[in-house]
Order: C-alpha cells, then structure tokens, then sequence
C-alpha cells in the first residue's frame, strides 16, 4: 500500500509541476494563470490536452513545439519531474500527517520559485504573501522547541540577507531577503543559517561552473533563487543529520 501512495503522490506532483510552471512564468509577467489555455511561448499556438501531459508529452514531442517547431524549454519536464520526485520523497519520509501537508507546501512553493527566478531573476511577491499565512498557521499546528525559533529565524534571516544588500551594495536582491524570511518560519533560526550556508556554497559551485564553461562572464548575474531552493530542501529533510555530523567532526 505505502508503493502506491508513493506512485500516486508522485503522479499528483507531476500535475501540480505542470501547474507551478505556469504561475511561475505567468506572475512575474502579471499575466494570468486561472484562465487562459496554455500556449507556446513563440507562435502563440494553444497547447492541446496531449501537450499537457507531464513529461511525456515532452518526450513524444520530442523536446519541440508541434507547430512551429521551437524548441521546448527545458525547465517544463524538469520541473515536473523535479516536483513529482519530491512529493513522493516527502510521504516516503514523513508519511500521512499534518507535517506532510507542511513539505508538500514548501515543495510547492520552492518549485514555483525556481522557475521564476531562472527564468526572470525575479522572485514575485505574490507567490511569497500567498504561502506565507499557510506557514504561519502550520507553524503554529506544528511549533518548534523553542517555540520562538520561526520567529527569530524569520527575522534574524531577513535582516541578515538586509545587511548583505547594504553592504554589497546589491549583491543579493529583496525577493532573496523576503524568502529567507519565510525559510526562517518553516526552518526555525537554526536551521535557516545552515539553509543560507548551503545557498552559498550551491551558488559558488554553481557559478564557478558556469563561468569556467564560458556560460557567464565575471561579474555577471546569476539566479541566486535556485540556489536557495536546493539548499532549502536539503536542510528541511536532512538539517539535523547535517549539523549532527558537523558536531562529531568538531
């Protein structure tokens, strides 16, 4: 039985991927996601039922557009994947609970996310409002001990990543600041400071690859959104096992 819950939160997270690529390409452009067929994003063409299946349509389509030949984003099927993965690694680790409806909001979040920073370098506003009285109520159902750590790490993360931008005089942005604020109630003030260490280091090894693969140039910007995101899901799943293993170390 615990198989096919776990296929079945895999299919439901293929689905809902689909759904989070388009509000996070549609919010930043202040476009729509509630009506509006989807489309292909250079002959306009709307999309039929078949183009809409996660991943496969991808791989039947062969990666382009049936019209006009473009070719299709990549971030589509990997999104999809990517949230699918995740939805079933979330009940495989936390099964039934509330905590579960607790992961499956932050993956949700973090996918939509990533797709508009990759894609805009912008992290909307309106996707941060919407999920954050989720996580303040499933905070509050699921409190910390201390039970001031989501606070304190919400506010000492905001105002750290604050300081950075002072200082580097616009080397992190004000969508980073305000997603950090809302890692720092869902991860609590420990865990939100290993969460922006692993960002970091993400985003070094991240960057350094590119820039040795001659993708960006020195000094030149590059999506700190995603970066966040794979850190944040780490630290969520696996931060105590993480700072255990610092603590035998040293």
């Amino acid at each position: 039985m615990a198989v096919t819950y776990t296929v079945f939160m895999f299919i439901i997270g293929l689905f809902l991927g689909s759904f989070y690529n388009v509000v996070g390409l549609r919010v930043p452009k202040k476009e729509t996601f509630v009506t509006g067929r989807s489309y292909c994003p250079k002959c306009k063409k709307t999309l039929s039922w078949y183009e809409l299946i996660p991943v496969l349509s991808f791989l039947f389509l062969r990666g382009k557009c049936r019209k006009c030949g473009a070719k299709i984003a990549w971030i589509y099927p990997a999104i999809e994947l990517m949230t699918g993965v995740m939805f079933a690694f979330s009940y495989y680790k936390i099964g039934f609970s509330l905590e579960l409806l607790l992961a499956l909001s932050f993956v949700s979040m973090l996918m939509i996310i990533f797709v508009s920073d990759i894609s805009y370098m912008l992290i909307p506003d309106k996707v941060l409002l919407f999920f954050l009285p989720i996580f303040i109520i499933l905070r509050i159902l699921l409190p910390f001990d201390p039970w001031w750590s989501p606070i304190v790490g919400a506010i000492a993360s905001f105002l750290l990543i604050a300081l950075i931008i002072i200082i580097s005089k616009g080397g992190m942005g004000a969508g980073d600041m305000k997603l950090f604020g809302l890692l720092g109630i869902v991860l609590g003030l420990k865990h939100v400071f290993l969460a922006f260490f692993l960002a970091c280091l993400i985003g070094t090894i991240i960057g350094g690859i590119q820039m040795l693969r001659k993708r960006v140039k020195k000094g030149e910007p590059i999506p700190f959104g995603p970066s966040i995101v794979l850190a944040a899901l780490i630290t969520y799943f696996y931060g105590d096992l993480l700072i255990s293993f610092y603590m035998q170390l040293f």
